[in-house]
Formats: C-alpha cells, structure tokens, sequence
C-alpha cells in the first residue's frame, strides 16, 4: 500500500476550532510573542508585548462568554468544553489578566540620595525598582555583564510571551479529556514557568535556586504523572477518560493496576496543587520567584490542577470513590493541618501566603472529596474566589519596599504599616480576614461552601477538623494584621508605592473580596449551573 493510498484509508480528525478558541487565541499570541522579541527593536518592545498579551488575555475570555452553555467535545474527544471547563478557563483568564498588569508594571522607587554620584545617569537608572526583572537571564548575577545591562536600562520582555505559552497550557489542562492531552497541557504550563521564577531582578541566587528546585521536583512528578498513564492503560486499554471510567464500570472489583495508575497521576496533580505531602516546593519557590509570576503562579496552577484532578476523579475513576475518598480526605486533613501550623512560625510575608496557599489546597480538596455536584459548584466559586484574593495579596508585597528599594518580605518590616498607609494596610487586612474565612468575605462563603457539600456526603470528620484549622489559620492572619495597626514602626520603616497598574489590581481584588462575601448569591447561582461533567 502506498503513503497515497494510507492516507485515502485514514480519515482525517475533525478539528473544531471555535471550541478551542481561548486556548488558540492565547496560544498564538504566545507565538507572536516570540517573534516580536525577534524583529521588533528593543525600544517598542515592551509597549508591543503588554498590548499584544493583554489583548489576547481579553480575546479569550470574550471567546469563553461565547461558548457559555456549550457542552461538548473537540479534537476526537482530547478536550471537553463544558461547564467546569468555562468556568475555570474564566476564571484562569480573569487571574491571568491582573497578573499581566503586575508582570507590566514598571517605574521608579524613592530612594534616599546621599553620597557621590547620587544624581549620574547611571544611578538613575539603578532606581528603576518597580520592575521584577532581571535585565540580562544569562548573566551570572552580579556579574560585569549583568551590571552593563542594568545601567542600559534594559527590560525584560520575553516574560510576556512565556507567560502566554504558560497561559495556554494551563487553560488546556482542566479542559483534557485524556491522559496524553492532559500530559502535553502539563509540560506546556510548566516549562515556561521553571524559566519566569528565575528571572527575579533581586536576590538572584535565591530565585535561580527556586526555578531549579521548582524544575527538578517538577520533572520527577511529572514522571510519576506519566507512569500512572501507563498503568491506566495496561488495565483499560485507553487513555481516554470517559473511556476509562467506562471500563471501570464494567469491571470495579478488579482494577489493582488503575487504583496504582490513580495513585501515580495524583502525585502529578497533588504536586501542582502543592497538598502535602508534595508541598515542600511551594515555599521556596513561591518566595524566592518574582513575585508577580508568584501571584500568577499561586492563583491559575492551583485553578488549573484542582480542575484536572477534578476531572480525573468524577470521570475516570468514579468507580473507584469507595477507594480513593479516604486517601483524598486523609491527605486534605493533612494539608490543612500542616499549612496552618507552618504558617504560625513564618517571618517572611510571602513564605507565610505561601503556607497559606498549602492550607487553601486543603479546603479545596475537602470539596474534591465531596465528590457530587455540591462539591463542584462549591469549588469553582472557591477557585475564584481564592485567585483574586492571592493575586491582590501578593501585589501589596509588591508596594512595600525598603530603603534599598527591595521588597520588604519580612513580618517586622511591615510594622506600624497601618500609620503610614492606611488604605494599603486596610487592604491587605480585609484580604487577610477573608483567607481566614471572616463572614462579609469571599472566603467565609468559600469554606462555607465547601464545608457544607463535605457535610451532606457525610464526611462531618472532616469539616470539623477543617473548622479547627481555620482557628489555627486565624492566628497568624489576626497576628499580621495587629503587626500593621497596633505596633510602632522600626527604625528603618519601608516606604510605600503606589504605581497605577498594581494599585488597581489590590483595588479590584479588594472590591471583589468583599463583593462576593456580601452578594454571593448571583456567582453561586453560576457556580451551580456550571457544575456539569462531560462523561
């Protein structure tokens, strides 16, 4: 037989490109990206990339509001376009669109001028604080050549396209209808991140030492993820998911190598979620990145992975709930515990968000163990909540800054914050008091929420233990808060910026916090509508 004849035999794939709309559209602006770093001189650069990026940002979540309602699948079944797929790409978008304003923001921080050379061209230069960017990657840090690109001016534009490319994967992974898409998708959205947490401008060592451990851990999870692929495989004989299940259906009492294959890609997924015992990354990495990708990375990996493992659990192994429902209620006691214990002892702002972001992945998965539609509706409202809660509170690390112009992560820094900028302070309370779960906040309709779908599938247990770490969790957000209002500020007091596009993003985040705690009704209503499953 001929390639001509092969090919007549072998039915070409129906693509249908208006169901992967927002993954496209993001995706080709990723690649336009690239080639503007290419051709497009260094001056217009980074007008060109912010432009480019947060058009596409807002193309897809105008091509999601289209699709709302659709439920089907496209590219011979790799993707599902359904409810909870709508839902957290709107959500990743909505994340992603504020984090490209703090990945933009660029400009000046006051500094105190004293000495010779205070007012050299050169110095001048050196006082661009607010951009997160190193100017040269490849430079050793401290090196000659990275000294030469910091008085040049240089800004680092390829972040844009990365992040974009990171943006795609990330929307495809809770959309993958099986395995092998959902493997691609995991690489897309992790690769582009191992480069942007090495990229900070300051304490060099400290991020390349975060990409590195973020990429080795990574990659050794992923190997986990694709060897449970293979077990699902040997025992079904596809890596389909709605294949899969079926398969399961038929034949539940025998599936030791799919319980194995389950185990395997959750250790993938856990990671991604970063639940204990799979946590020890998220620390690091979340405090020593740039901390405009930790506020992207904290609130769209965690959306993304929690909808895949969502999707791997109600419709590859549902058959299996009797088995998986105690590991998965176990692992959330854990994480709730562990996240809020850490916390407690944390002196650095962003290794405590990060801690605190453990604890979240906890709440979360008590929602996952649910395991019906109340447990869905109540994670997606959680995820959203949850984004913009993380991005607002990690762009207010951004605005504290020391004399040196660096940020001021550590907890004694940010006393007496209350007296000197009572907006921010009062900002970052109200999102503190909302990841405590204070009612008149998102994150008391959240854990709400969640508590109440763990409840009616009779898992009581649980909720009480996630009550008793939400007290423990109070203690440490109670305690920063009465560090800003009620201490008297150091010597050495940080000094407070206020650049327009991160201020916006506290205000909207702040507003949407308390929005969604007073009227939740109305993203509830939506929660519950999307929470459909194609099977």
């Amino acid at each position: 037989m001929t390639i001509n004849e092969l090919a007549a035999t072998l039915p070409a794939p129906s693509i249908e490109y208006h169901l992967l709309a927002p993954m496209l559209i993001v995706f080709a602006v990723g690649v336009v990206g690239v080639l503007v770093e290419a051709f497009v001189p260094r001056p217009f650069r980074y007008l060109t990339q912010v432009v480019l990026s947060l058009a596409g940002v807002i193309g897809a979540l105008v091509a999601v509001t289209l699709l709302a309602g659709t439920e089907s699948t496209a590219v011979v079944g790799a993707v599902a376009v359904d409810g909870v797929t709508l839902f957290m790409q709107g959500t990743i978008l909505l994340v992603a669109l504020l984090g490209l304003l703090l990945i933009a923001e660029r400009g000046a921080v006051p500094r105190a001028r004293s000495g010779p050379g205070t007012w050299s061209r050169a110095a001048a230069v050196l006082e661009r604080g607010v951009d997160a960017f190193t100017p040269q990657a490849s430079a050793v840090p401290g090196s000659a050549h990275e000294l030469a690109a910091v008085r040049a001016g240089v800004s680092t534009t390829e972040v844009f396209p990365l992040t974009m490319l990171a943006l795609g994967g990330l929307l495809l992974f809770p959309a993958s209808n099986d395995l092998l898409t959902m493997f691609v998708a995991l690489e897309v959205l992790s690769l582009p991140l191992y480069l942007l947490c090495g990229l900070a401008r300051r304490r060099r060592l400290l991020s390349q030492e975060a990409a590195l451990k973020y990429f080795l851990l990574g990659a050794f999870s992923s190997a986990f993820f694709l060897y449970g692929v293979a077990l699902l495989y040997g025992q079904t004989g596809t890596v389909s998911l709605p294949g899969i299940g079926a398969a399961l259906d038929k034949q539940p009492e025998n599936a030791t190598l799919a319980l194995l294959g389950i185990a395997m890609l959750a250790v993938g997924l856990l990671f991604k979620i970063g639940a204990v015992p799979f946590q020890a990354w998220v620390p690091d990495v979340y405090q020593g990145a740039p901390t405009p990708i930790t506020a992207f990375m904290a609130a769209a990996t965690k959306i993304a992975a929690v909808g895949a493992t969502l999707r791997v659990l109600m419709v590859a192994a549902d058959a299996l709930r009797d088995d998986w429902r105690p590991v998965l209620a176990a692992v959330a006691v854990a994480t709730m515990v562990v996240g809020a214990v850490m916390a407690i002892t944390q002196t650095d702002v962003k290794r405590m968000l990060a801690y605190s972001s453990i604890a979240h992945a906890g709440f979360l998965l008590v929602g996952l163990v649910a395991a019906d539609s109340a447990g869905i509706a109540a994670i997606l409202f959680y995820l959203l909540a949850y984004g913009l809660g993380t991005v607002g509170a990690f762009a207010v690390v951004t605005l504290v800054r020391d004399s040196s112009g660096d940020e001021a992560t550590a907890l004694s820094q940010w006393a007496g914050l209350g007296r000197r900028s009572p907006w921010l302070a009062s900002a970052f309370a109200l999102l503190l008091l909302s990841f405590a779960g204070l009612p008149l906040t998102s994150g008391f309709v959240s854990k709400f929420a969640v508590f109440a779908a763990a409840s009616g599938a009779g898992y009581t247990s649980l909720v009480i233990i996630g009550v008793v770490s939400s007290a423990i969790a109070a203690f440490f957000y109670v305690r920063v808060i009465v560090l800003m209002f009620f201490t008297d500020p150091p010597a050495d007091a940080p000094t407070v910026t206020a650049p327009f596009a991160t201020t916006l993003v506290v205000a909207f985040s702040t507003g949407a916090t308390l929005l969604l705690g007073v009227f939740p009704q109305p993203l509830l209503n939506l929660a519950e509508e999307a929470a459909t499953l194609i099977r």
